[in-house]
């Protein structure tokens, strides 16, 4: 894509209403736009980053035997009010009348639905199990939204929910989503702390939030160093195998935010494992047993003729939520660095001098070049000074640099920038096209 033709209504100075560094870069790079309170609009560069996030989810997902199913942003109250939960849930549900007097809801979760789903589906043990995800719009109703996409009213969240024929099955299904949760995030180039919560709204007896690490979180971590230096994709994860072992190695060091943190077990690691920083919530799983199934009469007939409700699970990442995580944990004061896996483009092709014949030669070259080998680019051929070229692409934060300037042109050759590590190499414009898979 050339930057003269991109929409990225980019922002030199810091929006005033921007509290966060996630928000402010989202802003300045052009990523969203507010439409109301706790309400974006993703514009392209955004937008790209979000389906980039979807899509490591949703392979992961699949990749744990997930199905994939899509369920309707609006609701039936009388659905919540069969699992007790519509006057429970509080103001932060969106409640709306139809013009039939119907009174229905704008969805801030789905147990009630996917349970509805299940219950008219399923009447036998063999039917089960089951764990079905959908990544989906939900409304939440903040009472005071900020933060951009980290607190928004609407966000994009990936839901997913178990069904089995008793706990033990049940707990399964749950170390699956465990082991897909740390392979999801590790595949963005995040390292999540996986650690024990509170059920809250939701309801169950056990539950697991993952803590990414940022300066500007919102809860107090304290764990040990061994999740830092863990490499989960490095693992060979059999689904089909009993993960327990897994789930056990990520589950037994000290972790816990601020709220569960035992200071005298803390105290009790030596002083060059213990790691107390800022954490960022990233996702959250619960088993739940048969609370929504035992209300919602979402039952199967066992093998020897016993009818049972189902023990269930959900499991939730929110998508939205995410971009902004990411650039919380990886930034510098120059702008957003985004991990390889979800950069909106893989390099930023820069011409120096647009109006010069073998600098605009090499730089269209090169471009070309990119797009046959399908490397997504973002090409700044504009006529502008070479200082804004610089800043705005530190700025957007795309993980290779590619820059061509009048003089290298003459010779064939191009500097070659890491974002991260701000690390400048000159080469041969083949080589960097090498370095790029092209």
């Amino acid at each position: 894509m050339r930057s003269s033709q991109f929409f990225m209504p980019t922002l030199r100075e810091n929006p005033s209403e921007a509290q966060i560094v996630s928000h402010r870069l989202m802003l300045r790079a052009g990523m969203v736009r507010q439409a109301s309170a706790g309400i974006y609009s993703w514009l392209p560069m955004g937008f790209k980053v979000l389906k980039n996030i979807e899509r490591i989810v949703r392979e992961e997902q699949d990749r744990a035997g997930c199905q994939e199913v899509l369920m309707p942003t609006i609701q039936s109250a009388d659905l919540w009010r069969e699992s007790g939960r519509y006057d429970d849930y509080g103001k932060e549900m969106l409640r709306i009348t139809d013009r039939h007097d119907r009174e229905m809801l704008y969805g801030p979760t789905n147990e009630e639905l996917i349970t509805e789903i299940f219950r008219n589906s399923a009447k036998s043990y063999r039917d089960v199990p089951q764990m079905l995800y959908h990544i989906q719009w939900k409304f939440r109703d903040e009472v005071r939204p900020r933060f951009g996409v980290m607190r928004g009213r609407e966000f994009l969240m990936k839901d997913a929910y178990s069904f089995d024929i008793d706990k033990a099955s049940a707990k399964r299904a749950y170390n699956k989503m465990f082991v897909a949760y740390l392979r999801t995030f590790a595949r963005m180039g995040l390292q999540a702390i996986p650690m024990a919560a509170d059920t809250g709204p939701i309801g169950g007896d056990l539950s697991h939030e993952f803590i990414i690490l940022a300066d500007t979180g919102e809860s107090q971590v304290f764990c040990d160093r061994s999740f830092i230096e863990r490499d989960v994709l490095s693992m060979d994860v059999d689904y089909n195998a009993d993960l327990e072992p897994i789930v056990q190695q990520w589950t037994t060091d000290y972790a816990a935010t601020d709220e569960k943190h035992d200071a005298a077990k803390f105290g009790a690691l030596a002083k060059d494992r213990q790691v107390e920083a800022r954490g960022i919530e990233v996702g959250h799983i619960f088993y739940f047993g048969t609370k929504y199934s035992d209300p919602l009469k979402a039952q199967v007939q066992t093998q020897d003729g016993q009818t049972i409700s189902v023990h269930m699970g959900s499991y939730g990442i929110g998508v939205s939520r995410l971009v902004g995580g990411i650039i919380e944990a990886s930034h510098d004061d120059k702008g957003i660095i985004w991990p390889e896996s979800v950069a909106p483009f893989k390099v930023g092709l820069i011409n120096l001098k647009a109006g010069d014949a073998a600098s605009t030669g090499l730089a269209d070259d090169i471009y070309a070049k990119l797009q046959k080998a399908g490397v997504e680019v973002l090409y700044d051929d504009r006529d502008t000074r070479a200082g804004e070229k610089f800043a705005e692409m530190d700025l957007i934060g795309l993980p290779w640099q590619v820059v061509v300037g009048p003089r290298g042109a003459v010779k064939g050759e191009v500097e070659f920038k890491n974002r991260k590590t701000g690390a400048v190499e000159a080469m041969s414009a083949d080589a960097a096209l090498k370095k790029l898979g092209a």
